[in-house]
């Protein structure tokens, strides 16, 4: 009897210690879907083929071509970029255009102004590059996206003009 007692107990404490770790690796699983689940990243291109603008008011430039959207958060529609998760995310904007009109991206947060790539009209030059990117502290539902100023423009092509973003940590 004190034999079968003494299995008992050692199988007892066997028993809890596959708990404990079936607690853990269960909590492993829900922390590696919780991460997953929490990827953003995206690249997109204004698409089409030839100037977009000059408008006689700053127009939000709408990204149509998606080269990556991983957590879709980009809206291809819109333009727009909604933070899924409050952290810190980066952005950059690149554009092309001719020399023959000014060429001025902003870049808002909400409502807010951010930054700023431009260049001037020149008769002598052809073609225009320029870009920004900076990082962001964002909240949950903030907004992030890209106006072409009044009276400028950019080339529209899937490979020149582009608009790009990624969580790099989260909150």
């Amino acid at each position: 009897m004190c034999y079968l007692l003494k299995e008992f107990d050692a199988m007892r404490e066997k028993l809890g210690a596959m708990e404990n770790k079936l607690k853990e690796s269960e909590n492993q699983i829900i922390e590696l879907k919780n991460k997953e689940k929490n990827k953003v990243f995206f690249s997109a291109a204004t698409g089409g083929f030839g100037h977009i603008g000059p408008f006689s008011t700053n127009t939000t430039v709408i990204y149509r071509t998606v080269i990556t959207n991983i957590g879709s958060a980009y809206n291809r529609f819109t333009g727009f970029f909604t933070a899924p998760v409050a952290g810190v995310y980066y952005f950059c904007i690149f554009y092309h255009a001719g020399g023959e009109k000014g060429a001025k991206l902003h870049l808002y947060r909400n409502n807010e102004l951010v930054v700023i790539t431009s260049d001037h009209q020149s008769n002598g030059d052809t073609a225009d590059n320029g870009g920004n990117a900076v990082f962001l502290q964002l909240q949950q539902g903030d907004q992030v996206f890209v106006q072409l100023a009044a009276n400028t423009h950019i080339w529209g092509y899937n490979h020149h003009t582009t608009f790009s973003g990624f969580l790099v940590t989260q909150e």
